[in-house]
């Protein structure tokens, strides 16, 4: 995976995005979302994974432009969740400090969107 994503900074580079707005890399990567989103409603998995593909692009081009490494950024994420506790609820894990309140910040039983 480094390899690959040195193989995107070298694009990136050679077509000076390392220094154009990360502002607009920003919004492409809500347009990539957009897409990604469109796949998983009509269930069209080429689309699902051209989407995820095009998303780590571009958050490796806005890590450029902010002057983060995006390996640190993803080992930073995994670090903060490897030991986490939680379980599922209603398909989604939530983690262990969260299980009290349900995303409407109400009790899970007593929410009418949340409670099955």
């Amino acid at each position: 995976m480094n390899e690959l994503t040195n193989e995107i900074r070298k694009w990136a580079i050679d077509r000076e995005l390392e220094s154009a707005d990360p502002y607009k890399q920003m919004l492409k990567l809500g347009e990539e979302f957009g897409e990604l989103c469109q796949g998983m409603a009509k269930s069209r998995m080429d689309e699902v994974i051209d989407a995820i593909g095009d998303m780590y692009v571009v958050l490796t081009i806005l890590s450029m432009q902010l002057d983060v490494d995006i390996q640190f950024c993803v080992q930073k994420a995994y670090n903060e969740i490897a030991n986490r506790k939680g379980r599922m609820v209603n398909g989604v894990f939530v983690k262990e400090a969260d299980l009290n309140l349900c995303p409407h910040q109400e009790a899970w039983d007593e929410c009418p969107d949340c409670r099955h």
